[in-house]
Formats: C-alpha cells, structure tokens, sequence
C-alpha cells in the first residue's frame, strides 16, 4: 500500500487542502497560482498529463513532486530536476525559549522578499496562507522565517525555512523549527518536511532536531512556453 506522501502534492490538493487546489480530481490539480505552484496528475495517462500541462499559464511554471518519475506532460520543457529526502520528525526535539513573532498577511511583501532571496522552495505571494509562519525581526526587517505548506492525513509540512544571507550562523533556522515542530505536535500531527538530497548541511541540522529520511523523491520543474 502506498503511503500518503509517496505523492504528497496530490495527497494535499485531494485532502485537507482542496481548498487551494485548482483543477480537475479526475485528472489534474495545482495550487491556485497565488498561493504555490506545486502540482500533480491524477496518474500518467495521457490525459491527465495534458490537464495538468493546462495548468499552467502561458510562460508559466509548475513543480511536481513525486515518488517515481513521470512522463513530461504535453506542451512543457523541464527547467530543472532534482532529487529531494523526505524527512519525518516521529520524535521531534523540544522547542527552546526564543524571541520570535507570528507572520500575517501584514509581513505577506516581506516574506516574498526573503523567500526570493534565498529561494528555499517554491513560494509566491500567498504561500504563507497555508498555514502558521514565524520569524525573526532585527532592528524591524524580517531576516528569519519557518511555516507550515503541504498537509497529508496525521502530517503537517514544516516549509519556507529561511534565513537572509546576512544573520546566517545565528541558529534562527532551527529554532524557528523547533517552534514550528511543537506546534504540528500539539495538534497531534507528525513533522516532516523535504530537501535537496545535495543539501548536506541543511540534512544534517534537520537530523539534530529530531528529523530521519524516509526517502528519496523527485522534484521537477516545469515551464509552459508563451502564447
């Protein structure tokens, strides 16, 4: 039997987020565009490859995440394929006292302009609606964040964790982890959370706070051609 986040974008967008899913069930769905670009097909039919390549607007992009590779749908070209380690946190380290704020829509143009900055995932203007973000403020700019993106049933994803190049070393990542991670807990839900399998150091600060792979999944990045 298959596990729910061999195909986590399609767990998400058919369960507890069909709120943001765009799309057709029975083929194809992706997050509305201003909330993420992540997407899935409902298999690798032919047409449910060509609805998800509908998806996506003229010059636009798509990312799929999925356990096996899958054909390239009709109509876009690969930018970019790489391979991720699914991590869960089945015993997560406690959170340790730290100043830190809840995000709103208020920090939404600074949130963007961190994320860009230091790319640590797909993340568009309204990313930071599916679900609790927190950071770190210096002298009043946003220099920290962590939150919460794709949900599968018992597990919440801990996502957008950043830190501007100029506070790194600091120790705001995982500690704005931790405080996520015992938030997902109290809810009764398991942590777990994705990154490029390259990323050694990042891994290495995941497994310190109570992280282990489970396994190795394939991220590709899609681009539509303009009309």
């Amino acid at each position: 039997m298959n596990h729910p986040l061999d195909r986590p974008v399609w767990t998400a967008l058919t369960g507890r987020q069909q709120a943001f899913a765009a799309g057709d069930a029975a083929t194809a769905l992706r997050f509305s565009p201003e909330i993420n670009i992540l997407a899935a097909s409902a298999d690798a039919s032919s047409e449910s490859l060509a609805a998800l390549a509908a998806l996506a607007p003229p010059g636009g992009a798509l990312v799929t995440v999925e356990g096996e590779s899958m054909p390239v749908p009709p109509g876009l070209t690969v930018t970019k394929q790489a391979m991720l380690v699914q991590m869960l946190a089945e015993h997560p380290a406690a959170p340790e006292p730290f100043d830190h704020l809840a995000l709103s829509d208020a920090d939404a143009p600074e949130m963007l302009e961190l994320a860009t900055l230091t790319r640590p995932g797909p993340f568009v203007s309204h990313t930071h609606r599916l679900g609790s973000f927190i950071g770190v403020r210096v002298d009043g700019r946003l220099v920290a964040m962590a939150g919460e993106r794709m949900r599968a049933p018992g597990l919440t994803e801990v996502s957008a964790v950043c830190t501007h190049p100029d506070f790194r070393g600091r120790g705001y990542a995982g500690r704005l982890m931790r405080i996520v991670m015992a938030h997902i807990v109290a809810a009764g839900e398991t942590p777990f959370l994705h990154s490029y399998a390259d990323n050694h150091g990042a891994i290495a600060l995941y497994e310190t706070i109570g992280f282990r792979i489970r396994r190795e999944v394939i991220a590709t990045f899609f681009q539509r051609g303009k009309a």
